[in-house]
C-alpha cells in the first residue's frame, strides 16, 4: 500500500525565512508570513511582470506584517510597483492587508464576488459582545453552558481586528476566467467548502497550481458551519470540488498552498482527502447509535483530544459533518428543550 511519503514529494525541506523570498519558478516567488495562532504561518506568492507585481494573498492585517511587506518589497523589488492583489478567499490571513495595498500602494483588488463581499461585509460587522444569534448557535451545537457563560461576556473576534478596511471597488474573477501574470496564462477554477467561491489558479504554460487553502499537503482545510449559514453543507461542497479538481490534477503539478509546504503529488493528495472525509463520515455515523450533539462528536471525527485553542474550529467542523449526514438522510435531528440539536443514526444506515 502506498503511503503519503511515497506519493507526496516536498521539493524544499524548509520554508523561506521571515522577510525573505524564495523563487519557485521563473517570475514566481514564495513568501511566508507569521500568524498569531497555532497554525503560525500563511504562504503568499508574488508574480513578477515587466510593469509590476501581482500578489496572491496578503497575510493578516498587523503592524508586523506591514513591516515585513515594506522591507521585502524595498529590498527585493525596489523598482516594481504592486499592480494588483489577488485574493484566493476571504479569510483574514489571506485578505487581511488587501485594503492596505489598495490604499497605500494603489493596487487593484482582484477577487471572486463572494470573497470580496464577505470580506467587506465582515469588516463592517463589528460586535462588542456576541449577538443573540451567535449564542443560540453555540447552544444548538451543544457548547457547554460554562463555556457559553465565559464567551458571552467577552468581546468576540471581529474581522476588523485583523483585516484592514476594504475600499469600494474590485475586479471580479469567476470560474473559467484566464489571467496573465508572472509571464504565464492562468485559468481560474473555483472551489467551495473551506470558503465560498475560493479561487485556485492553474498555469496553462507549465505545471504550476496556486491552491490557497483548497488543497494543503499535510492538513485538511477546516470545513466549518457558522451562524451566518447554519444549514450549510461545506463538506458536500468540498468533496465535489476535490472530485472536480482530480480531473485536472497531474503528478507533475507543483502545488503552492496557503499553508505548510509546496508539494508534488496532487492526484494522490486529492484522492486521500476525499477518502479521509468519507472515512470520517462513516465513523461519525457509526458513533450516532444514540443521540448526540456536535460537541460530543469530536473523538470519532478527529481521533484525538481537542484543546481549548482548537475548540471553536472543531465545533464548527463537527456541525458541518453532521449537517452533511442529516441532509443526506442518514441521521435524524431533534431539538432538545435546552436548545441543542441531537443527531441519531437512522436504523437503515
Amino acid at each position: 500500500m502506498l503511503t503519503t511519503k511515497d506519493r507526496i514529494h516536498l521539493p524544499w525541506e524548509e520554508p523561506p525565512a521571515e522577510g525573505e523570498v524564495r523563487q519557485v519558478a521563473d517570475q514566481l516567488y514564495w513568501v511566508r508570513l507569521p500568524l498569531p495562532m497555532k497554525l503560525d504561518h500563511v504562504n503568499v506568492y508574488i508574480l513578477e511582470d515587466q510593469d509590476g507585481l501581482t500578489l496572491i494573498d496578503t497575510g493578516m492585517g498587523s503592524k508586523r506584517t506591514k513591516a515585513i511587506w515594506r522591507s521585502l518589497l524595498e529590498r527585493h523589488f525596489p523598482q516594481k510597483p504592486v499592480r494588483q492583489v489577488i485574493i484566493t478567499h476571504h479569510h483574514p490571513d489571506h485578505i487581511g492587508l488587501a485594503g492596505w495595498f489598495m490604499r497605500d500602494y494603489g493596487a487593484t483588488l482582484v477577487s471572486t464576488r463572494t470573497s470580496y463581499l464577505m470580506g467587506r461585509m465582515l469588516t463592517l460587522d463589528v460586535q462588542d459582545l456576541p449577538p443573540p444569534e451567535t449564542v443560540a448557535f453555540w447552544r444548538s451545537a451543544g457548547m457547554p453552558e460554562d463555556i457559553i457563560a465565559e464567551r458571552v461576556g467577552g468581546k468576540p473576534f471581529n474581522f476588523a481586528d485583523t483585516v484592514a478596511p476594504i475600499p469600494l471597488g474590485y475586479k471580479r474573477i469567476q470560474q473559467g476566467d484566464t489571467l496573465d501574470m508572472g509571464g504565464r496564462t492562468w485559468t481560474v477554477h473555483v472551489g467551495h467548502g473551506h470558503a465560498p467561491e475560493h479561487a485556485t489558479f492553474w498555469s496553462a504554460d507549465d505545471s504550476l497550481m496556486i491552491a490557497g487553502d483548497q488543497v494543503i499537503s499535510s492538513i485538511s482545510p477546516n470545513l466549518g458551519v457558522y451562524v451566518t449559514e447554519p444549514e450549510a453543507d461545506p463538506v458536500g461542497e468540498w468533496i465535489e470540488v476535490c472530485e472536480r479538481l482530480e480531473k485536472l490534477a497531474k503528478p507533475s503539478h507543483l502545488v503552492l498552498s496557503g499553508h505548510k509546504m509546496p508539494f508534488y503529488g496532487l492526484p494522490f493528495r486529492l484522492n486521500q482527502l476525499i477518502e479521509n472525509h468519507h472515512s470520517a463520515l462513516e465513523r461519525l455515523a457509526d458513533y450516532l447509535d444514540t443521540p448526540k450533539s456536535a460537541h460530543e462528536c469530536f473523538q470519532p471525527l478527529f481521533k484525538r483530544k481537542i484543546g481549548e485553542g482548537e475548540y471553536g474550529l472543531a465545533l464548527v467542523e463537527a456541525v458541518a459533518h453532521l449537517n452533511h449526514l442529516h441532509q443526506a438522510g442518514r441521521v435524524t435531528r431533534s431539538l432538545g428543550d435546552n436548545g441543542t440539536y441531537y443527531y441519531h443514526r437512522l436504523a437503515v444506515d
